[in-house]
């Protein structure tokens, strides 16, 4: 991650504990580390040895996830992203999609979209209209495009 990008992010991090030890891990060797794991598809077990060890880097990524972290950051560079267009932050408009893809028996959620003919996970968007993420869902395979979309669009 470039200074730039980090410049972007780093204020949306959380502050070091009144109370407790001190932090010892960087957040943006933290944040280097999932991008890295999204970039390539590795495997949490084969982060390389230059990230902060992986219980390190699930535990923030799950704390992160948990409190709504990662949404408050979307929301935000989205809207910096609309403004720069001379758009108005927030979308007026969107577009909806959806993808199944494939997943393994200890995947997590798993289902059959029987018209893909595909054992997996059915990924539910949507974006503004230009193509920035607004929210993103994740379901079973097995639910229909449409059920999808509705609970896509009622968790705006």
């Amino acid at each position: 991650m470039t200074d730039r990008e980090w410049a972007l992010i780093e204020p949306f991090m959380p502050g070091a504990k009144a109370t407790g030890r001190p932090r010892t891990t960087e957040l943006r060797a933290v944040v280097d580390a999932l991008l890295y794991i999204a970039w390539t598809g590795c495997q949490w077990r084969a982060l390389p040895d230059r990230f902060p060890p992986v219980s390190t880097v699930q535990r923030y990524f799950y704390a992160w996830r948990d409190n709504g972290l990662w949404k408050t950051i979307n929301f935000h560079l989205v809207a910096a992203a609309r403004l720069a267009l001379a758009r108005e932050a927030s979308p007026s408009a969107g577009i909806i999609d959806s993808q199944s893809a494939k997943a393994t028996d200890v995947a997590g959620l798993r289902g059959y979209d029987a018209s893909k003919k595909i054992k997996g996970r059915k990924r539910h968007i949507i974006t503004d209209t230009e193509g920035h993420l607004v929210r993103l869902m994740v379901h079973p395979a097995d639910i229909q495009d449409r059920d999808g979309a509705v609970g896509l669009i009622a968790s705006i």
